[in-house]
């Protein structure tokens, strides 16, 4: 199929591309692009005579952060530090015959425990609150799978199944985005309205994302970056050269990243970080009328996509709102009776146009100091008055007052003519908000996103999307056939690849779906143990089960209790299913549920509140201590896929052993699952997958912090840790969409996890200076840093990326990827040898060796002069030495 010509460009001595309209769905590579070669002289061209910028030179570095940002994250062990220890090994088998009853514990503990719980540092949050009305017109739009649902006082709404199918595979198999529950939260959950921090220029009721990319926007100062992958947007606040109060677009390549100090410790001397400057200026989209009056306020606040607009001030009619949506090709700019300001703090050499690729478009390239090339495109919404571009200065270029209409401006990398050609095909369009579905059909799932669109040519122009490296790995074959040569850097995750589609379909056909509790590798579940193995581990685990699990799991952190409940729930599950030990579980399960069942009740030490500012489960702590860094900042969403992942995984396994219980605290459970990770838009108590990102791959566990390099991920195997307690919590409940999306999430992990974060020496994502690290420490938005919040020793810097050691392990962590990090690191003679380690992570390193060498893990933990000052407190000897006897039985790939 050919694309039909509508005008071509005239006279540019470069050689002019005549774009084509592309029908939607159809694909660029079937499109014939015709390239003009001439030597004319007489292309438009502007050069700037004068400047009125506040330096003479530009400014092409920006500023690079290169401290860690820390607000929210106290420096403190991702464990408690205390030794817990046994009496004696009193507990008393139940003799029931079925294998556990309703039974909790009563009487005395047998336990003497030393708990260390640290405190941190008060921190007063004081801000004020814009409130501006602001609304977006869809030109186009493709269908949704979130349905409006209105939920009237005493009435809950039935679950609706949704027809509209957009994935390429067919929608087939299992749902994996239907709603968990559509009513309150549980009663003993009370709510709150007053959530310390404010939400700063927010005009939208509903739940609000608060650990989504553009929350910037709504924190703070309002100025600090919003990355959209691959550009990033910024509102300049009349900083930089130009002085702007418009909002600054920035790309940065590869070479311009910034370098911390080599780490001449580990072989190959890898650089501890790399950052990517903020605050390059390269096109400031603005207007003559923003001053310092101008505020920012945001609206359509969704899980893929929000809009950002600036007004001269609150209350003007007057805007701009740029539709801020992942992976967008251009950034867009829709205009109400303003006078377009396009500004450069970088300085515009000159620029080229107008130029017609369609019609009603007017086109310029821009030219920087830096030899980089923009392309910008104006559409009046009349379609027929030229927007007169004039270059005043080296620094702005003006148009007509009472502009209103849609600007698009596109990085064109190396001025190539045919990514020149791919932009003016696909320009005119836009996306307004993202979308997902996801269908499960035994051990393969597909998974879409797709996108509103707006814009002149919306009915009958595809897309163009950016996708990143795991997206493309996994692409269908229609999808691939979407494909462009265009190629952008990204800040943090190598190169992305623009997409000529409405929506991309990604397949993933290994899902773990015969993963369970017991030790797993290769799609095996072993739960037979060899007698040896189940003689060495029955002494230990009545020991361990002896110990005292409340005074353990009742704590003044919501994630440090979840470990506790979690390590004892697996000591249980060991004992029951792997060691013959059924009656000694079963009164171990009546201690862990009579534990529990103090949170179920809302009785710990700073109970949960429902959220209604912002719409979601959060603890106490900050509200009782003024503090915002209390229990890792867990009130201000911090942390709440890890702190809830262990919540579930225990209560996966409790009902799992004793479904009566499920009655009784099911809601509770899946208030957490909700809050976390809720699939559906009809659910209106929460947001859409407030921690688990579907375009990043992984989750982002830094909430309502503004921060200059965006949101972090620490943990790659605690964001994992909630998919598998996800999994398991579903597979309990008989919740089969939940299972499949546990599913689908950990295969999606571990795609990602391989492709970002834990580096075999072939990784083609991370620069090639920093992959002999051999993982990523914190991965930001905008920085890589080869560290974590609580100290820079190998064994915390590989180990945060390990815990919990459990099924899942084995999934997300390959064999090949675990033996160079353990030669590079832990072996003996390495850079941080095991054996010399000490306290907690001793035992987390030989945990993990189990998934490369499970005998020496095995021998390791089965000594007989065994420290017990080698756990951590969210581990025990029991499941360690089952897990490595079943590895045994079962070696990896």
């Amino acid at each position: 199929m050919e694309g039909r010509i509508v005008r071509s460009e005239a006279n540019d001595p470069a050689g002019a591309v005549i774009a084509p309209v592309v029908p939607t769905g159809a694909s660029l590579k079937a499109i014939n692009f015709i390239h003009i070669a001439t030597t004319s002289t007489s292309v438009p061209v502007q050069t700037p005579t004068t400047t009125t910028a506040t330096q003479s030179t530009p400014d092409t570095t920006g500023t690079a952060i290169t401290t860690l940002e820390t607000t929210g994250n106290p420096p403190v062990q991702p464990f408690p530090t205390g030794v817990p220890t046994s009496i004696n090994s009193t507990l008393s088998p139940l003799p029931t015959s079925a294998p556990f009853s309703n039974a909790t514990e009563t009487g005395p503990s047998t336990l003497s425990t030393d708990v260390s719980v640290p405190t941190t540092t008060l921190t007063t949050v004081i801000s004020s609150t814009l409130v501006v009305n602001s609304t977006t017109q869809v030109v186009a739009s493709t269908s949704s799978t979130i349905l409006a649902t209105t939920i009237r006082s005493g009435q809950v709404p039935e679950i609706t199944s949704v027809t509209d199918c957009w994935d390429t595979m067919g929608c087939d198999g299992q749902d994996v985005f239907e709603p968990v529950a559509l009513d309150p939260v549980p009663s003993q959950i009370p709510s709150r309205d007053d959530h310390p921090q404010p939400r700063l220029g927010i005009n939208q009721t509903g739940p609000i994302e608060t650990n989504k990319f553009y929350a910037n926007a709504f924190l703070g100062s309002q100025g600090q970056p919003i990355f959209t992958q691959p550009y990033s947007m910024q509102w300049a606040k009349g900083s930089g050269n130009a002085q702007s109060w418009g909002m600054s677009v920035s790309h940065i390549d590869a070479d311009q990243k910034v370098d911390g100090p080599q780490n001449n410790a580990v072989p190959g001397d890898p650089v501890h970080y790399y950052v990517n400057p903020i605050g390059i200026q390269s096109v400031i989209i603005s207007a003559t009328e923003l001053r310092s009056t101008a505020v920012m306020t945001s609206d359509s606040l969704e899980a893929f996509s929000a809009n950002i607009n600036l007004q001269p001030s609150a209350g003007s009619t007057s805007k701009i709102t740029f539709p801020a949506v992942q992976g967008m090709a251009f950034i867009t700019a829709l205009y109400t009776e303003l006078t377009p300001a396009i500004q450069s703090s970088i300085f515009f050499n000159r620029i080229e146009g107008p130029f017609y690729p369609k019609a009603g478009i007017w086109k310029y390239r821009l030219y920087l100091e830096d030899q980089k090339q923009w392309l910008m495109y104006f559409m009046p919404s009349d379609g027929t008055t030229d927007p007169n571009i004039k270059l005043s200065t080296s620094t702005l270029l003006s148009g007509n007052p009472g502009f209103t209409g849609t600007i698009q401006i596109a990085k064109n990398p190396q001025a190539a003519i045919q990514s020149e050609a791919v932009l003016d095909a696909s320009v005119g369009v836009y996306p307004v908000a993202g979308k997902i579905q996801g269908f499960a059909d035994g051990e393969t799932a597909s998974y879409s996103l797709a996108w509103d669109k707006g814009g002149d040519f919306a009915s009958n122009t595809s897309l163009l999307m950016y996708a990143l490296a795991h997206h493309v790995e996994s692409f269908d074959d229609t999808t691939k056939s979407a494909v462009t040569s265009l190629q952008l850097d990204t800040t943090t995750k190598g190169l992305a690849t623009a997409i000529f589609a409405d929506a991309w379909t990604m397949v993933e056909s290994n899902l773990p779906t015969t993963m369970g509790f017991a030790p797993w590798n290769n799609g095996n579940n072993i739960v037979e143990l060899s007698s040896q193995a189940v003689q060495d581990i029955q002494p230990i685990a009545i020991n361990e089960i002896s110990q005292d699990i409340d005074k353990q799991s009742n704590l003044n952190s919501m994630y440090y209790s979840g470990k506790a409940l979690s390590k004892f729930a697996q000591i249980i599950y060991t004992m029951n299913d792997l060691t013959d030990q059924k009656p000694l579980a079963a009164a171990g399960l009546a201690k862990l549920k009579s534990a529990f069942a103090v949170f179920t009740t809302n009785q710990q030490q700073f109970p949960l509140v429902y959220d209604t500012a912002w719409k979601g489960v959060v603890s106490s702590a900050s509200y009782v201590t003024g503090d915002s860094g209390v229990d890792f900042g867990n009130s201000y969403y911090n942390d709440h896929h890890f702190h809830w992942g262990y919540f579930l995984h225990a209560a996966a396994v409790i009902g799992y052993l004793d479904p009566s219980w499920l009655s009784d605290n099911k809601d509770w459970v899946n208030a957490l699952v909700r809050d976390a990770s809720n699939p559906s838009g009809q659910d209106t108590y929460f947001p859409f997958s407030r921690s688990f990102d579907w375009y990043h791959g992984h989750s982002w566990a830094k909430g309502l912090f503004e921060s200059g390099d965006g949101k972090d991920e620490e943990s790659s195997s605690e964001d994992t840790m909630f998919a598998y307690g996800l999994k398991m919590w579903g597979s309990t409940i008989k919740d089969a969409s939940m299972e499949a999306r546990g599913n689908l999430m950990l295969s999606v992990l571990a795609r990602a996890l391989d492709n970002y974060f834990l580096l075999k020496s072939d990784n083609k994502n991370q620069p090639s200076n920093f992959i002999a690290n051999k993982n990523t420490g914190i991965i930001f938005e905008n920085k890589v840093d080869h560290t974590t919040y609580f100290g820079g020793n190998p064994e915390y810097i590989q180990g945060i990326h390990m815990i919990p050691l459990l099924p899942f392990s084995a999934f997300t962590r390959s064999s090949d990827f675990v033996t160079e990090e353990w030669n590079v690191y832990f072996n003996e003679g390495a850079v941080a040898p095991a054996s010399s380690v000490e306290g907690g992570w001793k035992g987390i390193l030989y945990a993990n060796l189990a998934l490369i060498n499970a005998q020496a893990s095995y021998e390791f933990f089965s000594q007989s002069g065994f420290d017990a000052s080698w756990l951590d407190g969210g581990a025990s000897r029991t499941w360690y030495m089952a897990f490595a006897a079943g590895l045994e039985v079962a070696p990896g790939d």
